[in-house]
């Protein structure tokens, strides 16, 4: 099914085995937990090759990125979660180095005649949903040498941080899972649909479960607590609040018997559990032994300028590891005050609502890497229809705005990418992303424009 795919990949992997061994290779990678994971399944390939390399960890690759990079000393490039929508000004700035790109996002402008580009949508393969970068790069790297099979597990963390798990993966996600699956990587079970299942407290896992909501519990911390004494089950180990690692088989099962219950009234009672992805090698207890926690993480390292942190932890540094769990509790206390800012602005003029959509714009009381997240926990909050559109922005300290769309649901009618690229039309903006979340940048002071196109663009789409 992917025979093309693959044979394009590994005729792109004995090209760059033919570069120089004595050249530096600089290797350049986004700071999400997509860009993080491919960028270090790419770093961990060059320690196995033996190459001289140096990485760039960066937000966008805008037009003045570029013309920073092309003022290094490098001849030789690795972009990964980059490049694919930047080929016309990759072309312009680094048209004498050689360079691969590793990416999943729309094309824009061809590769040129150095390049050797590796993205699924030519060969008809979702780089939306099958397959993101971190995919990408790690076909990439098995295929330069099958050692790299040993960050398979890494691939999928990318995958769930890119968003492309949904109770399971899908096409060439399926098959990388597979081989972290068959290396004794990843450890997949079946679950309750909680998200911090490896560090919370019980009570803390039923509070939040915004995911499955359970009526008197969810958004209730009282609630919860009592819910867990009906059913006999202590949430505390002497002083300390017990994890869900602390329930017994028959505790879990009584508990799972009893939300479906509470949620009879929901059309999809049984709608509360989900595939699990555990990292067996990594400690019980530590954020980054679930997946999907991990993902978290390197977003929090990455949005909180400490990508290097999220990449140490990747590769697997003890050290690195420890400061990078040091920087969760900074992300959470900066998505509360997110949040908090939110409540206390939704019915403002700092945000736009209809019944179909909302434009959020935070200015700078938001930071500008924490504002799609934000969009993101509002679209996943219960409280908003099917479909519905969340447009958030908030501005950079370099006279920038950054600007996140994101929808309510699967979103599958609506294309995120699409969208945001008509809006930056009239506002010298540069536009990035894929169907189901996008972004662009914005200078500060077409703000005012941007506002109004986008909502010319989305009062049309709701009326569709």
């Amino acid at each position: 099914m992917y025979k093309e795919f693959d044979e394009h990949i590994q005729k792109i992997a004995q090209a760059f085995k033919g570069w120089p061994q004595d050249k530096t290779i600089c290797a350049v990678t986004n700071l999400d937990a997509d860009g993080l994971c491919s960028g270090s399944i790419v770093v961990r390939m060059l320690q196995r090759e033996n190459r001289l390399h140096v990485v760039k960890i960066i937000h966008q690759l805008k037009e003045d990125v570029l013309k920073e990079i092309a003022e290094e000393p490098y001849e030789y490039f690795i972009f990964s979660d980059l490049g694919s929508g930047q080929l016309v000004n990759v072309n312009k700035y680094l048209g004498d180095r050689k360079i691969v790109i590793l990416d999943h996002h729309q094309l824009q402008g061809e590769p040129g005649p150095n390049m050797l580009h590796i993205n699924p949508l030519p060969f008809d393969v979702d780089g939306s949903g099958e397959v993101c970068a971190s995919g990408v790069a790690f076909l990439f790297a098995r295929a330069v040498n099958k050692e790299n099979e040993d960050m398979a597990h890494i691939a999928m963390v990318g995958a769930i941080g890119d968003v492309q798990e949904s109770d399971g993966f899908t096409g060439v996600n399926n098959l990388i899972l597979e081989i972290a699956t068959k290396k004794g990587l990843i450890q997949v079970t079946r679950g309750l649909k909680f998200f911090g299942l490896q560090t919370r407290p019980i009570h803390k896992l039923l509070e939040y479960s915004s995911d499955m909501k359970i009526p008197g519990i969810t958004g209730s911390e009282s609630g919860a607590i009592q819910f867990l004494h009906t059913l006999g089950i202590d949430p505390k180990v002497g002083n300390n609040w017990k994890t869900f690692g602390d329930l017994t088989q028959e505790e879990v099962q009584r508990l799972s018997v009893a939300i479906i219950l509470k949620r009879s009234a929901h059309p999809n009672p049984e709608d509360v559990f989900t595939k699990i992805y555990t990292l067996p090698s990594e400690e019980r207890g530590s954020p980054l032994r679930d997946a999907k926690e991990f993902s978290t993480l390197l977003n929090a390292c990455g949005r909180l300028n400490k990508a290097s942190l999220g990449m140490g932890a990747c590769l697997n540094d003890p050290e690195l590891k420890k400061l990078a769990l040091q920087e969760m509790f900074t992300y959470r206390k900066e998505l509360v005050k997110a949040l908090n800012w939110f409540d206390a602005n939704k019915d403002s003029d700092r945000v736009f609502k209809t019944d179909k959509f909302m434009i959020i714009n935070a200015e700078k009381n938001i930071l500008a890497t924490m504002i799609g997240t934000t969009a993101s926990i509002l679209s996943r909050g219960g409280s908003l229809p099917q479909d519905y559109i969340i447009l958030s922005m908030a501005q950079n300290t370099d006279n920038t705005t950054k600007i996140s769309l994101r929808v309510v649901g699967d979103g599958d009618s609506i294309d995120c990418k699409d969208l945001v690229c008509k809006m930056v039309e009239q506002s010298a903006g540069e536009a990035g992303g894929h169907k189901h979340a996008a972004g662009a940048v914005i200078p500060t002071e077409k703000e005012e424009a941007f506002i109004q196109a986008a909502k010319d663009i989305l009062i049309n789409v709701s009326n569709k």
